[in-house]
């Protein structure tokens, strides 16, 4: 009996990760065949993970939860990082790596993301508001 338990245990958190993989894919409004493409994988193999058949090797469970923004917990468990400051974990593992650089180089990165930043304000400052006529 112990062993049905597994199984159906199992089964239902093949299930679980698949329509959690599917979610987040249907929320960036991609097809299968991109977030394959994405990741380097065949749709069909895609399709047999959101399905809940199967249930990817530790490497490509990080190449999909890096494609798909979130951490490879929450795209196992669906329980949300807490401690992650950042929404975004490609971008948390980036700026973990550049604080290990010296400060030049780590100031030469602010510019850049000030740069983005004030780009980003420009655009929208001057984006013209649709007025009803």
């Amino acid at each position: 009996m112990q062993s049905g338990l597994l199984v159906m245990h199992d089964v239902t958190l093949r299930k679980d990760f698949g329509a959690r993989l599917k979610s987040l894919r249907k929320q960036k409004s991609w097809p299968q065949k991109e977030l394959a493409a994405k990741v380097g994988l065949r749709f069909q193999q895609l399709n047999k993970y959101e399905s809940g058949l199967n249930i990817p090797p530790a490497e490509m469970l990080v190449k999909l939860a890096d494609a798909l923004g979130v951490s490879v917990d929450f795209l196992l468990t669906g329980n949300p990082v807490e401690d992650l400051p950042l929404a975004s974990a490609r971008l948390f593992r980036r700026f973990k790596v550049l604080e290990a650089l010296d400060s030049d180089d780590q100031e030469t990165v602010i510019k850049v993301i000030d740069a983005m930043i004030a780009k980003q304000r420009m655009t929208s400052a001057l984006t013209p508001v649709n007025v009803a006529a």
